[in-house]
């Protein structure tokens, strides 16, 4: 293995679903609502999908979406849901880490507009290649995304590692070859890294 690939939030940060339950428990909704609009219900799934390809501005998704969850109050919807979104530290220096070493290092995230902020500065100290799905009109898991991934980090699909938070995302890496972990946390993850690339990531 001489890549590595990793999503951004859920994976460099805190647990994005956390943030959404307690964001619907601040708007007194379900705490579930959130992840249960994007399981179910497929127009609220279609807005975020047209959001990550860049098709629609945030500020087009917010009143859209608000209104699928039962929230009135619309503005800076986006961040709001990702309130209680934080970085992992563990995650960033395991990448930091695997990058000192030689590892070829990237980035694959499905953006959510304006709305969510990539701290680009850091992003670029870690990662050789950056795809953000909106910047790139595709989105995790089309095949496609993840190609271009290996791409700019000049590496083949095959000899990449794919970190990711959601399992139809892992699914999709390995549709093309790429060896995937479906992250459950630094604990789990990190030492799987290890395992994989021969390393001392910080476990």
């Amino acid at each position: 293995m001489r890549g590595l690939i990793v999503d951004f939030g859920g994976v460099l940060t805190t647990n994005v679903f956390d943030s959404f339950r307690a964001f619907g428990e601040q708007e007194g909704l379900d705490p579930q609502t959130v992840k249960r609009a994007f399981r179910e219900d497929p127009e609220a799934l279609g807005l975020l999908r047209e959001l990550e390809r860049g098709d629609i501005a945030v500020e087009e998704f917010e009143p859209r979406f608000g209104e699928r969850i039962g929230v009135t109050d619309t503005s800076g919807l986006v961040g709001r849901l990702f309130g209680g979104v934080e970085p992992d530290e563990r995650m960033l220096e395991a990448v930091r880490r695997a990058g000192q070493a030689g590892i070829n290092c990237g980035l694959i995230s499905n953006s959510w507009g304006a709305g969510l902020d990539y701290d680009m500065s850091l992003l670029d100290q870690l990662f050789e290649g950056v795809v953000i799905s909106g910047d790139v009109g595709m989105h995790k898991p089309e095949p496609a995304i993840y190609i271009l991934g290996a791409e700019r980090i000049g590496v083949r699909p095959e000899d990449c590692v794919f970190v990711d938070d959601l399992r139809e995302n892992c699914a999709g890496a390995e549709d093309v070859g790429m060896t995937a972990i479906l992250h459950r946390g630094a604990d789990k993850t990190v030492p799987e890294l290890e395992r994989l690339f021969g390393l001392e990531l910080g476990s």
